[in-house]
């Protein structure tokens, strides 16, 4: 099975907002939206934290020292998930900061080869009560972040769902 390794960054601001990438996934019928934590993808010899750090300066414009606590892991298998792969692991690692906005190293032309298209901060409540067309990454994020926000860290990376 050939599953693409990949690290993202729930990043909480003072206000405990997490900012959000918004992906623009070709598909037939039309474009499907997703709002996922800036990351992605292992190169090969990179470490998950050298990954995350380079991904959050390309992305965000973020620089990261120092380790950073793991708190969620995710593992998709699904074929269509991630074009070349069998499915999708992402280990999630928490990044807290004050509020920022957000422009990283990367141009728009670069971001949107890699499907990027906006950035935005979201309040715990708007992901929650959403109910329009486009999708969250994971697709239950609306239950972990609650849970990371009002209880801090797990004791040990929660397993996450698609």
């Amino acid at each position: 099975m050939h599953l693409r390794h990949s690290v993202r960054a729930p990043i909480l601001d003072e206000g405990e907002r997490i900012l959000l990438c918004r992906l623009v996934i070709p598909h037939p019928a039309e474009p499907v939206i997703i709002w996922a934590a800036p990351g992605g993808g292992i190169e090969q010899g990179e470490t998950p934290l050298a990954a995350l750090r380079r991904e959050l300066h390309e992305e965000v414009g973020l620089a990261i020292d120092g380790t950073l606590p793991h708190v969620w892991h995710q593992k998709v298998i699904d074929p269509g998930h991630t074009a070349g792969h069998d499915g999708v692991v992402n280990g999630y690692f928490l990044v807290r900061t004050t509020s920022f906005q957000p422009r990283g190293a990367t141009s728009d032309v670069q971001l949107a080869a890699e499907n990027i298209n906006g950035l935005r901060w979201w309040q715990l409540p708007d992901i929650v009560d959403y109910h329009g067309p486009d999708l969250f990454s994971p697709r239950d994020l609306a239950t972990p972040l609650p849970a990371l926000i009002a209880f801090g860290l797990p004791a040990k990376p929660v397993r996450l769902g698609l």
